[in-house]
């Protein structure tokens, strides 16, 4: 059985999770993937969408039929512009355990869920579900923040730490900025700009090269004086990014980005999709 391309979209049916289902399809339709479109029953979420059933007897129905027409909707517009399958699934239990718990059952290649914003995966004290998801996932999730709508992406960013994965990363970036004809703008943010610097960066180029073999790549350094997410956010604002991707790995950028202590001026990323990716 030949294997597709499997998306994986959590839906609570909030503004925000039907923008990374409107994502989720759209890669779908780019990848000719399959999608399953997933909801773990949680009666606090139910009751916020019917607060008449207070004793939530009629839950399964309710999101049975959402899922029914969400799965209809993307169906019928995304069937013939490449989208192999379109599925619903729905599971009891604590929802970012019954997320990741499926993902692996699956064997889904990509997670996409969306998000409040920034503050969620910045803060990781929260117990936010995006966080968590990220935190836990053991493959890819791209995280849509509820403000941002779907657009083809003309750039993405890739903001390295010069890990040997990244060999291995930007060439499922690139795969994905194939499918647009996107740039993609590998980024190094230094503290500082000293010759060694410059000289890593040419040596880390060198050796990226043979594993991209695509003609829009751009390879930039830049430093920074005062905090690396500012200063990423900036790069970000000035070439126009549509995508900020990063590895999960010890000392990468994810880490130093998404951590408790960031400026509090930083609010680009709730305007802007992070693809974290996890695994190869």
């Amino acid at each position: 059985m030949e294997k597709h391309f499997t998306i994986l979209c959590p839906t609570d049916f909030s503004e925000c999770s039907l923008n990374a289902i409107e994502y989720a399809t759209r890669l779908g339709e780019k990848y000719q993937g399959r999608l399953i479109l997933f909801h773990v029953l949680n009666r606090d979420d139910y009751q916020k969408m019917s607060p008449e059933d207070t004793h939530g007897r009629y839950q399964v129905e309710f999101v049975q039929e959402k899922l029914n027409n969400l799965q209809d909707a993307v169906w019928k517009e995304s069937q013939a512009k490449g989208l192999h399958s379109c599925e619903i699934a729905i599971r009891e239990g604590e929802i970012v355990q019954g997320v990741l718990e499926f993902a692996q059952s699956i064997q889904a290649d990509l997670i996409v869920a969306g998000t409040e914003g920034v503050n969620e995966l910045r803060e990781n004290i929260i117990g936010s579900r995006a966080s968590r998801l990220v935190e836990n996932s053991d493959r890819d999730i791209l995280i849509v923040p509820r403000r941002v709508f779907f657009k083809t992406p003309r750039k993405l960013v890739f903001a390295s730490d010069y890990l040997e994965e990244d060999k291995l990363a930007i060439q499922k970036i690139v795969e994905m900025a194939r499918f647009y004809g996107a740039e993609v703008d590998f980024v190094h943010v230094s503290p500082s700009l000293k010759i060694m610097d410059k000289t890593l960066h040419e040596a880390m180029i060198d050796e990226l090269k043979p594993f991209v073999r695509y003609d829009k790549v751009n390879y930039v350094l830049k430093s920074y004086r005062d905090d690396l997410a500012l200063a990423l956010e900036n790069y970000l604002q000035v070439a126009k990014g549509d995508m900020l991707v990063t590895l999960s790995k010890k000392k990468s950028f994810f880490q130093k980005v998404f951590t408790k202590n960031l400026s509090k001026k930083m609010s680009y990323f709730l305007n802007k999709p992070l693809w974290v990716i996890k695994s190869f």
